[in-house]
């Protein structure tokens, strides 16, 4: 009898421990499963338009006052792309705006985006003046990547500044990036 309780309970100690590996495996999964919403700075920035045309949204204005003037020389703080990080920009163009952080599902399939930057007020359709809000639930004019024209998307984040279209030479080598849009006043340094 003792011996049937024993294999009984190696047995009972067995089946749990499959079952919790069953469970870590599930929690995998469901990890994996998370990995296919990409956060912007985990993208693959190849389907990126690094250049695009000198083309800007209808109703963006000039800035005022801002910080760096067009032609000048600033570093780039951020990485939204590989290479971009240190690379030093000359300032094509400084437009005062609301930018955005946005999450969306591109128009041609495949995994969310999140939290990509930027898009400015003047590439959500129907936008006017006024700034939407955190949460706010909008449709991208924005083709900064495959699918995201006519793509919905919801605000992650907003903020009023200067963004600037700059042009660059990657750190990681390569050609030139001519036009980039979008660098907010915060994410350049004075060389």
């Amino acid at each position: 009898m003792k011996k049937k309780i024993a294999w009984l309970s190696a047995a009972a100690i067995l089946a749990l421990s499959l079952s919790a590996c069953g469970q870590t495996s599930n929690q995998g999964q469901a990890a994996n499963n998370s990995q296919q919403e990409m956060n912007h700075s985990g993208m693959n920035m190849g389907d990126m338009n690094h250049s695009s045309s000198d083309q800007l949204p209808a109703g963006l204005k000039p800035a005022a006052n801002p910080k760096f003037k067009v032609g000048s020389q600033a570093v780039i703080l951020d990485d939204h792309m590989p290479g971009m990080k240190g690379a030093k920009a000359t300032i094509v163009g400084a437009y005062d705006t609301t930018v955005y952080t946005v999450s969306y599902i591109p128009t041609t399939g495949g995994a969310k985006v999140t939290n990509h930057k930027w898009v400015v007020q003047e590439e959500i359709k129907g936008a006017g003046d006024k700034p939407f809000a955190k949460g706010a639930e909008v449709t991208l004019m924005a083709d900064h990547m495959p699918g995201m024209n006519g793509a919905k998307a919801t605000i992650d984040s907003a903020e009023k500044t200067t963004v600037y279209v700059v042009d660059y030479t990657p750190t990681t080598g390569g050609a030139p990036v001519k036009n980039h849009k979008w660098v907010t006043e915060s994410e350049l340094s004075a060389k």
